[in-house]
């Protein structure tokens, strides 16, 4: 994923720059990068942050970089931001978004006369380098942000820094938000509303689908309108979001807190009264406390994470260390175990490993019975817009691996069934994954309580993990 902070005010804009961009270190883990214009032109730095946090990391720079405009994010893939120099003048850019055409966009950019990218490790090119080359196929910048938006099947959206303003322009569905902040002297653009609230700032406007607009310490213009049509990411609530923040004026706290109740309801029809409601730390704890202000079950927390060091494990490279980091970060209370019958609700389960460990560690602890409550639906496709996922093939997914067990070579063709929690089909694959994973029971969130608790009307939010369609 990623995230991305600027800002445009009449003086040093570091510090704000910094905090800012720091409070998007949930969004990733692996660099970090601010770039400043000021008196000495345009300065930059860029670190790797896998091991060490971003405010660790750049403490010294907050030093050395001064301007009164800057643009920094956390990057879970390339080095950014960049710094270009072009026929359009010198800028910055920095990125959030996902490319699934890169080969046909990079034909297009050596058919244009480009030459070269450089190379990262691994053999891939730097997609925030592609974007800035795409943009410059234009003759302003705001032509060249048009034609990425047009141009890039999956999503783009995007930061420039010039000498005198930011260019900042959410991606062509919204599939990702992007959000202005205001104080005086000084606007600031934003992935996350809630990173310039301690700094100051305070709502200015949320921009639309393919919005584009140009900021300077005085004002803010829009220079292409918003669309009509979104599709922002469903999974922003349940799991990426930070409780503090908001999307489309839903905030993600409020939304886990009907998230949970929904799942309660769906229970009682049932009669599953466990002794406790416990949420996997952190992106299922409101969901559970959602669940029992409901059912009024107590809500407890059987297992506590140890410190907010450890990353969000589907960071690391290696699904070895993922299950490493999922381990050693959750710590059991025993006393709150043993004996009892604990519901369980987590955010997702995509592979399945760490919950089976999870689960295996509370029986081990000694509870009785494990129910598990998945806060979202069955993820049945790869995403094809956002990087919330390491896995390189969708039999990654523990969902795919049973209806291709269930059905053989016929999988593809009834996957439509798996993702209706009305048919046989869909029954038997819970069943299936509940034996695998060695719950008491399993119930999925139903997506059609998914979009209820968010609460947008269902042709503005992207399911297309849940059902395939786009």
């Amino acid at each position: 994923m990623g995230g991305f902070f600027g800002v445009a005010g009449k003086s040093n804009c570091t510090l704000d720059l910094f905090y800012g961009v720091d409070y998007h270190s949930h969004l990733g883990t692996r660099r970090g990068g601010m770039a400043t214009y000021g008196p000495n032109g345009f300065s930059r730095a860029i670190h790797n942050i896998e091991n060490s946090p971003f405010r660790t990391k750049f403490e010294r720079d907050v030093e050395e970089l001064k301007g009164n405009i800057g643009i920094g994010c956390i990057s879970d893939f390339e080095p950014q931001p960049l710094l270009i120099q072009s026929h359009l003048g010198s800028f910055a850019i920095t990125t959030v978004g996902k490319i699934n055409n890169m080969d046909e966009l990079l034909d297009k950019v050596y058919g244009h006369g480009h030459t070269h990218f450089q190379e990262m490790s691994g053999g891939q090119i730097n997609a925030t380098e592609l974007i800035a080359s795409l943009i410059c196929h234009k003759d302003s910048l705001v032509e060249g942000i048009q034609f990425v938006q047009e141009i890039v099947d999956g999503s783009m959206t995007l930061l420039v820094m010039t000498e005198d303003g930011l260019y900042a322009a959410r991606d062509r569905l919204g599939r990702t938000p992007l959000v202005i902040g205001k104080k005086e002297d000084a606007f600031c653009v934003s992935f996350e509303d809630f990173a310039y609230i301690n700094l100051g700032y305070s709502t200015y406007k949320e921009l639309g689908p393919a919005e584009i607009v140009y900021i300077t310490p005085d004002a803010v213009e829009t220079v292409s309108p918003a669309r009509e049509d979104m599709k922002i990411c469903s999974f922003l609530w349940v799991y990426y979001g930070y409780p503090t923040s908001s999307y489309e004026g839903v905030n993600v706290e409020e939304m886990r807190y009907k998230c949970g109740s929904m799942l309660a309801k769906r229970d009682a029809e049932d009669n599953v009264k466990p002794d406790i409601i416990a949420g996997v730390p952190d992106s299922g704890i409101a969901h559970a406390i959602g669940y029992s202000n409901e059912s009024s079950i107590p809500f407890a927390r059987p297992f506590i994470k140890y410190t907010p060091t450890w990353p969000r494990s589907f960071m690391p490279q290696n699904q070895e260390q993922r299950n490493l980091i999922a381990r050693m970060k959750l710590i059991p209370v025993q006393s709150l175990i043993q004996d009892k019958s604990l519901l369980l609700i987590d955010d997702s389960i995509v592979r399945g490993t760490q919950l089976r460990e999870t689960t295996e560690f509370l029986y081990n602890s000694g509870a009785k019975e494990v129910h598990v409550r998945p806060a979202c639906p069955p993820l049945l496709y790869g995403c094809k817009y956002l990087n919330f996922s390491r896995s390189k093939s969708e039999l990654d997914l523990i969902t795919r691996q049973v209806i291709q067990k269930l059905e053989g070579d016929n999988a593809e063709n009834v996957l439509h069934e798996y993702a209706d929690p009305t048919t046989e089909r869909y029954a038997n694959m819970l069943e299936e994954i509940r034996k695998q994973q060695n719950f008491t029971t399993l119930r999925y969130h139903r997506l059609d309580d998914l979009i209820a608790s968010i609460g947008l009307e269902p042709c503005k939010v992207c399911t297309y993990c849940f059902n395939g369609k786009e």
